[in-house]
């Protein structure tokens, strides 16, 4: 039987897979771009060692995950990593991306709520942080209807494509969305 913490109204979280090679190999230059930076291209080996890393069980000393969004006809939508697991402090950060074809479609809404489902009710997390870069209006526009928090901004942080771009974050914390999204506990 599956978690319900794993089902969003429109996707299904699932672990990484050894043959989700093509996911990386289709990767698009603004996905990879809106996540940290235009990097070098990778090898299907270098990606094939990536994916063994990520898809292996994780430890119990942290609660990083990386995980794969299938909507419900199990096409690949996207990804959502978390990571800076924090478990003395409650805290945790997280990153996504949709492949093109599946943006505006409220996949990514689905995505985020799944993930703060679980990590404020069932792993007892208090808050959730997240860095998005200032040319990213997409993703600042979805924050902010989410109810996020614009916490700060950092000048100039971040260099791509020929300019300088700021990283500015947002948080949730629990209390926050159980009061925006009626959850109760």
């Amino acid at each position: 039987m599956k978690s319900a913490y794993w089902l969003g109204s429109k996707i299904k979280l699932r672990a990484p897979l050894k043959e989700d090679i093509h996911i990386f190999d289709t990767l698009d230059r603004d996905i990879l771009k809106n996540l940290n930076s235009i990097s070098f291209p990778r090898t299907r080996i270098q990606i094939q060692e990536w994916i063994d890393t990520i898809s292996k069980t994780p430890s119990n000393e942290s609660d990083d995950f990386y995980f794969i969004a299938e909507d419900e006809d199990e096409n690949v939508i996207g990804t959502i990593e978390t990571f800076d697991c924090d478990i003395k402090n409650g805290t945790f950060s997280y990153a996504l991306s949709v492949f093109p074809s599946y943006r505006g479609k409220g996949f990514s809404k689905d995505m985020i709520l799944t993930v703060l489902r679980y990590y404020f009710f069932e792993l007892r997390y208090q808050k959730a942080t997240i860095c998005v870069y200032s040319f990213n209006n997409e993703s600042i526009t979805l924050h902010k209807n989410l109810n996020f928090v614009e916490e700060g901004r950092l000048r100039n942080m971040i260099y791509t494509n020929g300019s300088y771009f700021d990283e500015i974050y947002f948080g949730m914390t629990k209390e926050e969305f159980k009061c925006f999204y009626k959850v109760s506990t």
